[in-house]
């Protein structure tokens, strides 16, 4: 689990994959000075609700992974997130599109190349 930290203040956690997907998202339209909002939902084990923040250029983020490797990236989730960042609404989480994932098809890739003797 990973966590995002907004100025110091507001925090959430995230799947490590879900979050460097939004990390590269938000980092992306930050560089080119955009202005947004980030909504997500809190756990119902936490009192349910949302958070939105309204994310720009100079504000204090962080990115905390519990993992020690860096998820290859799935452009087509990439693509999802910006159009929402884009949006009206700003970004909030998607679930990755269906089918294989970059580190499935990576992890049977390489299973194919170094197989498990018997």
């Amino acid at each position: 689990m990973g966590r995002f930290t907004y100025d110091s203040s507001v925090s959430a956690d995230f799947d490590d994959r879900e979050l460097a997907h939004l990390q590269a998202v938000i980092v992306a339209k930050i560089r080119r000075g955009e202005r947004f909002t980030f909504t997500w939902k809190i756990d119902i084990s936490l009192g349910g609700g949302r958070t939105s923040v309204y994310l720009y250029p100079g504000v204090k983020l962080a990115f905390r992974y519990e993992g020690g490797h860096t998820p290859q990236l799935n452009p087509s989730w990439l693509r999802m997130l910006t159009d929402a960042a884009n949006s009206p609404q700003g970004l909030h989480v998607l679930d990755e599109p269906a089918g294989r994932t970059p580190d499935q098809l990576a992890r049977d890739a390489d299973r194919r190349n170094h197989p498990v003797e018997a």
